[in-house]
């Protein structure tokens, strides 16, 4: 059996026991180091390597900006911020037919913008907009269909923890990567409120209108929202704002670590000032980033393993060369890794999709040519790739995003939640189409940066 034959058979192995309900990074973990040991004749190598495999990972600086972001996201969660940026939208919004709906779109997307975490902006925002909905007459359909698929806002605006993740993986520029999703991001929020406003038309018993706001408390609302506004422009601004113009290039305030400390700090404070910050919920907040950090770390110690099972293997190198020379055009070669993204995205969460087939699929990416650089096709395919995955947070039948907000509502069947969500499903489908046939979406604002 070849090298490659092998990593197939590893590979395959895996995903089995992923489909058991074995935790991912245990079965990465497991099948990297076996497979290490019998290529190997001995695990001598492997088990050598894993004795400072953690703590060279837990260590590292860049990986320090997880947990930073995962815990301004708790902070953002308890502050109230959801509260006001929804009824900051519904104000502005609420007297167009599904305007609501639109609304809690737009708070996702400011939500987001200060999360970063695709499951707590659904949640957070589903306790908030989900029983508004439900009370002005909006169907089950569209009020958890449209939350399911606003969530999804949370990993595609900047700050994202995916991104930080794809970023470390590829050794690609953290601020270019979040520069290059705000374009894309900003799209899919008017998608999600396009595809609100044909589906009430297509079915006008969908949703009702509320009462037109005065100009001078719409206005005067928006003074709410200030603490997104300003922790946003903190956080983005001074990672990839140009605060020297004497020197030559971007002269960032800050690196992107030291940006998520800012963005925990400023939150935090907010969360003191409105008091929504108690002791009893700050120590929540620790514990839930301290779990979810443990989490993703420990499924990097596995991806990592497995990556070294695929380095002996030779597999990716492999299966490049096999690709550049197999006469597929470069098109071709993408659109099928972002249809196994779909498919992957049905049974599996956005980090386990990226962790497993970045280290498969970017080396491929890499030795085909769109016609650019090598680091704006690195940036462009991880833009492509964050936004299948994040489609794939919405697709039946095991959605993430779908069950989240489907808990909050346990009389509604999850069919009804099902249909609801495919008018984003369209949506998202068709912005990919999009960004792959028009790559300068993505990479303008990094060339205007930069």
């Amino acid at each position: 059996m070849t090298g490659f034959e092998f990593a197939l058979l590893g590979f395959f192995l895996m995903l089995g026991a992923i489909f058991l309900r074995i935790p991912i990074a245990i079965s990465m973990a497991v099948t990297g180091f076996i497979g290490s040991w019998i290529i190997r004749g001995n695990p001598t190598a492997v088990l050598s390597q894993m004795k400072s495999m953690s703590y060279d990972m837990f260590s590292s600086y860049s990986l320090s900006i997880v947990p930073m972001f995962l815990l301004m996201g708790q902070f953002a969660t308890k502050s109230g911020m959801s509260n006001a940026l929804f009824e900051t939208a519904s104000d502005w919004l609420g007297h167009r037919k599904g305007g609501v709906a639109m609304a809690a779109v737009g708070a996702c997307a400011g939500f987001g913008a200060v999360c970063g975490s695709s499951l707590a902006t659904a949640s957070t925002m589903g306790q908030v907009a989900l029983p508004e909905m439900r009370n002005r007459g909006y169907s089950d359909a569209l009020s958890t269909g449209v939350l399911a698929a606003g969530g999804t806002l949370g990993i595609l605006i900047p700050p994202s923890v995916i991104l930080v993740i794809y970023s470390i993986l590829t050794e690609q520029n953290i601020v270019k990567m979040f520069l290059a999703a705000f374009i894309p991001g900003i799209l899919a929020a008017l998608g999600y409120m396009l595809a609100v406003s044909v589906y009430v038309r297509i079915y006008p018993n969908s949703a009702t209108t509320a009462p037109r706001v005065p100009y001078a408390k719409r206005f005067a609302s928006l003074l709410q929202i200030w603490p997104v506004v300003v922790i946003f422009g903190l956080v983005i601004g001074g990672i990839a704002g140009d605060w020297n113009w004497i020197k030559d290039g971007v002269q960032a305030l800050f690196t992107p670590t030291e940006g998520a400390a800012w963005g925990v700090v400023a939150t935090g404070l907010y969360g003191l000032w409105t008091g929504g910050l108690t002791r009893k919920s700050f120590i929540e907040c620790i514990l839930s980033t301290a779990t979810a950090s443990a989490m993703i770390f420990l499924i990097l110690l596995g991806a990592q393993l497995f990556n070294s099972f695929l380095a002996i293997t030779q597999m990716p190198n492999a299966m490049a060369e096999w690709i550049s020379t197999s006469g597929f055009t470069p098109i071709t070669v993408l659109l099928v890794m972002l249809l196994t993204y779909l498919i992957f995205g049905c049974v599996m969460d956005s980090l386990s999709m990226i962790l497993l087939t970045i280290p498969i699929f970017f080396p491929i990416i890499e030795s085909l040519d769109f016609g650019m650089t090598a680091e704006a096709t690195a940036i462009w395919f991880g833009i492509l790739a964050l936004i299948v995955v994040e489609v794939g947070l919405i697709t039946p039948p095991v959605g993430m995003n779908l069950f989240i907000i489907n808990s909050m509502a346990k009389d509604i069947p999850m069919q009804t939640t099902y249909h609801g969500v495919l008018p984003f499903l369209i949506t998202d489908i068709l912005r990919v189409a999009l960004l792959i046939s028009f790559p300068a979406i993505s990479l303008w604002l990094v060339s205007a940066m930069f």
